[in-house]
């Protein structure tokens, strides 16, 4: 059978990107393995549920703001205005809902793993995948693919060829204690950055209604995440609640130079490197990411100009290019020593920091609205960087 588009991957982007293209009347493939789900801590900012028409009920818990624990123990508020929210999702149950919606838009959903892609047929790429592991190869015929098959993507290893920089991230779901547990708190994300649980990212303890992901991430080679997070759990309080599954994935945390292969190919989501440093977030990236490859590839279908392929990385980077500058520079620089993140944690109790903070994660987006507060904090990350600050 002939497709327009195979989209190879079906996490957010690939979904989305498959919805995006059916919903223009092209025929598409979305190709999938069987019984994945992607380890990740799961938050969601409101922009994401309004941009994508994402149901309340997919929404687990919605935290009211976080607290920030710095290596000395020492912990800052950084509550949500009223009005605000971080939302949490089950990528099982998230992810699969939208993989249904695109198949309600039009969308053929395959299930198989990807093997390679070669080129018998004049404007046709044959993509070869396997039913299961060991079965013969099966073939689907499409005019363009959209790689969205992760973040250690075969399809970008084979088709692009670019390098990104990695964060080895490892979680632990567990049952939500109860209630009254001492430390515990059903509306808020507990931050901890901590030398001893990440050298060079943080820990985190994110609620999900009857579950809470502990997590920590690190992308120094042979650092122990997963002793970390027990560590994590026991200081947290969270040593003895049941644990009802483990995972491990590595996030890219630096966009790919190229995204496309200048003829038919282009990746979206963690294969095009969309995560952003410092955070880890990476869904709203990824579905943006998504959306923008399915226009991209819609454009080319209609034009026949495969130069409309770039376009997906570069609305990408005008939109948020200088936010994944921003974040790196601040990975690179506040979580590289215990010193650097004690000075951290106490930015994070800033007034101003919390509201600019909180703005542009809900919003993705640089806030410029308050130009004497940007030079408050400016002043006020100066003076650290300077030592002039007390820790």
């Amino acid at each position: 059978m002939d497709f327009d588009v195979v989209v190879v991957g079906g996490g957010p982007a690939g979904a989305i990107a498959a919805e995006t293209l059916a919903k223009a009347g092209r025929k598409v493939a979305l190709l999938d393995k069987a019984g994945r789900i992607k380890p990740c801590g799961g938050a969601v900012p409101p922009r994401l549920i309004r941009d994508f028409q994402i149901p309340q009920d997919l929404i687990v818990a919605h935290a009211r703001g976080a607290k920030i624990f710095a290596p000395s123990g020492r912990a800052e508020m950084m509550p949500i205005d009223a009005d605000g929210y971080v939302g949490m999702v089950d990528r099982d149950v998230f992810d699969e809902y939208l993989r249904n919606r695109a198949a309600e838009f039009g969308a053929t959903r395959v299930t198989g793993s990807f093997s390679r892609i070669t080129r018998e047929r004049e404007g046709f790429a044959t993509v070869h995948y396997r039913e299961n592991g060991q079965a013969p190869e099966t073939t689907i015929q499409a005019k363009l693919v959209i790689g969205a098959d992760g973040a250690v993507s075969a399809v970008a290893r084979a088709e692009i060829k670019g390098k990104t920089k990695y964060v080895f991230a490892y979680h632990e779901v567990v049952r939500a204690p109860a209630a009254d547990t001492a430390g515990w708190d059903a509306d808020r994300c507990d931050i901890y950055y901590q030398g001893a649980v990440s050298p060079d990212f943080y820990g985190w303890v994110f609620p999900h209604g009857d579950t809470a992901s502990i997590g920590t991430g690190s992308a120094r080679k042979g650092f122990a995440l997963r002793e970390a997070v027990g560590a994590l759990r026991e200081s947290a309080g969270l040593a003895g609640v049941e644990t009802l599954r483990r995972e491990g994935a590595p996030l890219p945390i630096r966009p790919l130079k190229k995204w496309d292969n200048g003829k038919d190919v282009v990746l979206a989501g963690d294969a095009a490197g969309v995560v952003a440093p410092a955070s880890g977030e990476g869904i709203y990236y990824a579905m943006l990411g998504g959306q923008l490859a399915g226009e991209a590839a819609e454009d080319c279908l209609a034009t026949g100009n495969v130069k409309a392929l770039k376009t997906a990385r570069k609305k990408f980077m005008a939109a948020h290019g200088q936010v994944f500058f921003v974040l790196g520079f601040m990975q690179s620089f506040w979580y590289s020593t215990d010193k650097r993140r004690e000075r951290f944690v106490r930015i994070c109790g800033d007034k101003d920091v919390q509201s600019l903070t909180w703005q542009a994660y809900m919003n993705k987006a640089l806030v410029y609205a308050k130009p004497t507060a940007h030079l408050k904090i400016f002043l006020k990350n100066m003076a650290h960087l300077t030592g002039l600050a007390r820790a």
